[in-house]
């Protein structure tokens, strides 16, 4: 591996298969369970167990060196995967877009992170889901900050705190293209759907865009929120999200440039859509 002058970090000299095999060797290393890990040749082998080990990590320091060369191997997967601004996505209705792709894609002032009430994560490895993603391609300094975020809170609440359905958290975003996550953990539907859910799904939209109003982050992709794993009927959730976020941008008027329904689905963008139409 070739340094620059001491102090400074690793090189960005380094190619990117050479950043892929150093952060390999050392998440592995860091590892007591899978130190000994036998690792692939091939670089989607390689970028699996990379992103495995990331997953599972416990939120702790990490070398400086270590992170340099994590932050510019991100930063250019962000850039391979191609960023999305504003400019080219087109508005739907008034300030609203629906935009259908990868949400660690899009260069706006801040994506909202569908989490669970740790505040730190998906923890397993590869999963598909929008909380694992975003971990994963922001980097693990993401899953400190909310690990002290929620440090600060225990003290103040106990240590059995965890974070309410409908509160939002504000974090930095690191290694994506937007400038912030705002995490926020929405209702489960346990057994039937009930105006107490709807209600709190409702809080999730109204209380995320008072944090941004109140940070002024002027551009927002909301994820389909609790939709999924949490169970919400996609077609009511998206009903919900259209009609609390209408009614606060005409309470609001002037306060957001742009919000984004951002889905993954094709049966959700055709909600979305006939909704807005």
């Amino acid at each position: 591996m070739k340094k620059e002058d001491e102090g400074d970090g690793m090189s960005k000299e380094l190619t990117q298969e050479q950043r892929l095999d150093y952060l390999v060797e050392e998440f592995k290393a860091d590892s007591v369970e899978y130190k000994d890990l036998e690792i692939p040749k091939d670089e989607e082998g390689k970028r699996r167990v990379l992103r495995s080990l990331m997953n599972i990590r416990m939120p702790k320091k990490m070398p400086d060196d270590v992170m340099t060369v994590q932050d510019e191997y991100l930063k250019e997967r962000a850039a391979d995967k191609g960023i999305v601004e504003l400019s080219g996505i087109p508005v739907i209705r008034d300030v609203i877009s629906i935009w259908q792709g990868d949400i660690t894609r899009l260069a706006v002032d801040a994506i909202v992170n569908a989490a669970n009430s740790q505040m730190l994560g998906c923890f397993v490895p590869m999963h598909t889901c929008i909380d694992n993603c975003i971990h994963t391609f922001a980097g693990i300094r993401l899953r400190e900050e909310c690990n002290r975020k929620m440090n600060e809170l225990r003290i103040r609440y106990g240590k059995d705190y965890e974070q309410p359905t409908a509160v939002p958290m504000l974090t930095d975003a690191y290694n994506l293209p937007a400038k912030k996550v705002i995490h926020i953990v929405g209702p489960i539907v346990r057994y039937k759907l009930t105006p107490a859910l709807e209600k709190d799904l409702a809080d999730c939209y109204r209380n995320t865009l008072d944090m941004c109003r109140e940070n002024d982050l002027k551009s927002v992709a909301f994820c389909c929120i609790s939709t999924g794993v949490f169970r919400f009927p996609n077609k009511r959730a998206a009903e919900i999200a259209v009609d609390t976020v209408g009614k606060w941008l005409a309470e609001h008027d002037g306060q957001m440039e742009r919000v984004i329904f951002n889905v993954f689905k094709d049966d959700d963008r055709d909600i979305y859509k006939e909704l807005l139409s």
